[in-house]
């Protein structure tokens, strides 16, 4: 019973890292309609400038200098403002121009940046995995293990709590600001939208610079757990799965479709991995969300569209 205790709290935790990554995904569909397969790379992008700027790194020579080292809070700091300039610059050159486009071409618009930001990492930071040092809770939870018997990490539950944290100020912005509720209207019409006043450049910049920051958060905690790795990228493929559970266009179902994925996965690979040679966890969350998408397609809090002919 405690290994299995032990296996589902580890699924919980593995899939609160895969609802980080959702996050992002909902905040653009929501708003645009659209999923964002960049969302992934954007995580590895902030991620990789965050400890660019922590360790000094000069751009393109990929040699560390001391002197330009920054303390971390400045480094995050700097790195949220190099993703809201990413987010002015992305609309500016591209989404401006793509205004009441089918989504299949925004779609393949974020398919673009994908490569591109993939490839700059790669140019101005380096290739090679970077061990990421932000002085987060590592080890054991102390309490849990001596009273409990229980081991988890202490960094699954900082993420965990961080998590919470990020749904609570995206549902509250989205249901009870003004610009959430113009997002909402973008996603619904663009051009009504613009008929009513709503500046679609400003609500694109807001909400790709609210995405940039959700995948930095992403990118913190993955590059705290493995080190900041080009594989981060492969991510966002897990995070459809999330996605499809829980329900393009809610955030609290990021959560929960990343929770069952997490927890799924765990225990099919070790209860039912022995019986089919192993690597469940690879194919577990596609097999689930097919599933899902025979019986509710919309996801278990996404709204369900009915359309009469």
């Amino acid at each position: 019973m405690m290994f299995f205790l032990e296996a589902v709290i580890s699924g919980l935790t593995a899939g609160v890292m895969y609802a980080l990554v959702a996050l992002g995904f909902v905040l653009i569909f929501k708003a645009s309609g659209v999923f964002n397969f960049a969302q992934g790379v954007l995580a590895l992008f902030a991620g990789l400038t965050l400890h660019g700027l922590m360790t000094g790194t000069v751009p393109f020579l990929h040699t560390t200098n001391s002197a330009w080292a920054m303390p971390a809070w400045l480094a995050i700091i700097a790195t949220i403002g190099v993703m809201v300039l990413l987010a002015i610059v992305w609309e500016r050159l591209v989404l401006s121009n793509l205004v009441n486009q089918e989504q299949i071409i925004l779609f393949m618009a974020t398919l673009g940046l994908a490569y591109i930001l993939e490839g700059a990492g790669d140019i101005v930071w380096g290739s090679d995995v970077k061990v990421l040092q932000l002085g987060l809770p590592q080890g054991a939870s102390d309490y849990l293990l001596d009273n409990f018997n229980l081991y988890v990490e202490k960094l699954e539950i900082f993420a965990a709590v961080t998590a919470a944290i990020l749904v609570a100020i995206l549902a509250l912005f989205f249901n009870k600001t003004r610009i959430g509720r113009a997002l909402r209207a973008v996603a619904d019409d663009h051009q009504a939208a613009l008929s009513v006043g709503i500046s679609l450049r400003t609500i694109w910049i807001i909400v790709w610079s609210v995405a940039g920051i959700v995948a930095l958060v992403a990118g913190i905690m993955w590059g705290a757990k493995s080190g900041i790795q080009f594989s981060l990228s492969l991510i966002a493929l897990k995070a459809l799965p999330v996605l499809i559970l829980g329900g393009f266009t809610s955030i609290p179902g990021a959560i929960v479709g990343g929770l069952i994925i997490g927890v799924g996965e765990k225990i099919a690979e070790i209860y039912g991995g022995p019986y089919v040679g192993g690597a469940i966890e690879n194919w577990f969350a596609y097999m689930l969300a097919l599933a899902f998408l025979l019986v509710r397609p919309q996801g278990l809090f996404g709204e369900k569209i009915i359309e009469r002919i």
